[in-house]
């Protein structure tokens, strides 16, 4: 029997992926010295689309770059060998039992969902993000899997305490292992994570109709990789089906969808070379171009791509996107710039929000616009940004979150902090109240009082601190709304600094 060779390298980088993927997290260390970012910096799809949108060139995008070359000398490699979620799906997709193809997907949808994506990246709208497989699976783990994986082990270990009563000391190395390898630093639940697990959901359920369904006739990254591979100098013969066999198009996850080998489908997996009952099929280097290697996606394509966009930027406009974004109270993690530079390069994999340590990160949903989603924002009444914290600069795949040093991260500015004299206690029920104060971490206090003398509501004397915000050092970290004890509503809330006049 012939060894899978492409199996082993899709299980070895999955496992590769599991591993990043864990250890992107606080693990006791200010430093992350490897990340899931890498991954990300390795997809086309990403690098092409952040190029475009973002209008720079940067040394992070140069990996993804690179792969994008390679493919145009050895073909759709990426798909069938590296790709995590191609992995899982061919791992489960002998186990989901199959039906009649869907006809309404076959064709030219998917270089429509490319040519979208791209128009839209060229038009400084970055879309890559929401369609693109690896961001799919990751966030589906992050934001779905990862919290229950960290509840039900915690839960666990506590049932086994209370079952083994004074044996349970025996268990600590264990917990001590999976708490400082394995689970996730703290239990956070984010919203879209049902939104998250039922995308997912939908590839695998996508198998039911015919193997790697998605890959063949939908993926956008799948799809650049194969109009690129077909410039691929490796040819494979024979290329049609053999009029006495055919067992090609039983093995072929994607190719022979016609009885002519297609090229751009093909993902190397090797399996119609290794079934081959014949010994018929072998993958030569060659440079001449076969005459079915000539793709011309034509016309109606290019017009649907501009269509499609059109239609996308002006749904988008109309249900709030850019606009929307510059009028809400949407609070980006620190050193971000401008929002629009930021969506540029924002590929929406949630692991920034993942290592927040104080569960300030969250996925926007449609309050700010469809082009916003889930992008991460802060919301300081869940958490705060940690002062002495710069981790999720060290994990953002594009540089949309900038790697700061932590004493240049300390000054950078999220927002700027208001009091609402309507629900502060000192201002509306003239009661004195230093929770805020207390708990700004700012060396020299962006939060002070000026002392007064009032007559309260039964007309008797009193002191009172009236508390007020330095503009000038307050970095509208969250912490001070985080702590208000007031309930619901915070007597002091962090806008955008554009929103300094609230």
């Amino acid at each position: 029997m012939k060894i899978n060779l492409s199996r082993i390298f899709q299980l070895l980088f999955l496992i590769v992926f599991f591993f990043l993927f864990v250890t992107t997290d606080y693990r006791g260390k200010d430093e992350i010295s490897i990340a899931l970012n890498s991954f990300f910096r390795m997809d086309p799809l990403v690098a092409l689309s952040s190029l475009l949108a973002a209008k720079t060139l940067t040394v992070l995008l140069l990996p993804g770059l690179l792969l994008l070359v390679c493919s145009a000398v050895l073909g759709r490699f990426f798909c069938g060998w590296v790709c995590p979620l191609g992995t899982v799906i061919d791992l489960t997709t002998k186990r989901i039992k199959k039906h009649r193809p869907l006809g309404f997907l076959k064709g030219r949808l998917k270089y429509y969902l490319l040519f979208t994506v791209l128009f839209a990246a060229l038009f400084r709208m970055n879309l890559a993000g929401l369609l693109d497989p690896m961001a799919i699976f990751v966030r589906f783990l992050t934001f779905s899997v990862y919290p229950l994986v960290g509840y039900f082990g915690r839960e666990g270990w506590v049932g086994l305490y209370r079952l083994l009563g004074d044996s349970r000391d025996y268990l600590d190395p264990g917990y001590a292992f999976l708490k400082s390898y394995l689970l996730p630093f703290r239990d956070t639940f984010y919203p879209l994570a049902l939104v998250s697990l039922l995308f997912f959901a939908g590839i695998l359920f996508l198998e039911r109709f015919e193997r790697r369904n998605w890959c063949r006739n939908l993926c956008p990254l799948g799809t650049l990789l194969g109009l690129v591979g077909r410039l691929s100098i490796f040819k494979r013969l024979p290329v049609r089906l053999c009029a006495d066999c055919g067992d090609c198009r039983t093995h072929c996850p994607t190719t022979f969808d016609e009885e002519i080998f297609q090229k751009s489908d093909c993902i190397l997996c090797l399996d119609c070379q290794r079934k081959c009952a014949h010994g018929r099929v072998s993958f030569r280097l060659s440079l001449k171009r076969a005459k079915n290697a000539v793709f011309s996606p034509g016309r109606r394509v290019f017009v649907t791509g501009v269509a499609s966009l059109a239609s996308g930027l002006f749904v988008s406009r109309m249900l709030g996107t850019k606009t929307t974004v510059r009028e809400t109270r949407l609070l980006r993690p620190p050193g971000v710039g401008k929002d629009e530079d930021f969506l540029n390069k924002c590929v929406r994999c949630g692991e920034c929000m993942k290592v927040c340590l104080r569960s300030a990160l969250y996925p926007a949903s449609l309050q700010a616009g469809i082009y916003s989603l889930y992008t991460p924002t802060l919301v300081p009444r869940l958490g705060y940004c940690e002062y002495n914290c710069s981790l999720c600069g060290q994990v953002c795949p594009t540089g949309a979150i900038p790697k700061l040093p932590l004493e240049q991260k300390k000054k950078a500015v999220i927002g700027l902090a208001v009091f609402d004299k309507n629900h502060c206690l000192p201002y509306a029920k003239k009661m004195n109240c230093m929770v805020c104060e207390e708990h700004c971490p700012i060396p020299d206090k962006a939060i002070r009082f000026e002392t007064v003398r009032e007559i309260d509501y039964n007309g008797k004397e009193i002191v009172l601190k009236k508390p007020y915000v330095v503009d000038e050092l307050c970095t509208g970290c969250g912490i001070c709304e985080y702590v208000c004890p007031l309930e619901e509503k915070a007597g002091i809330e962090v806008f955008k600094k554009t929103r300094k006049k609230l």
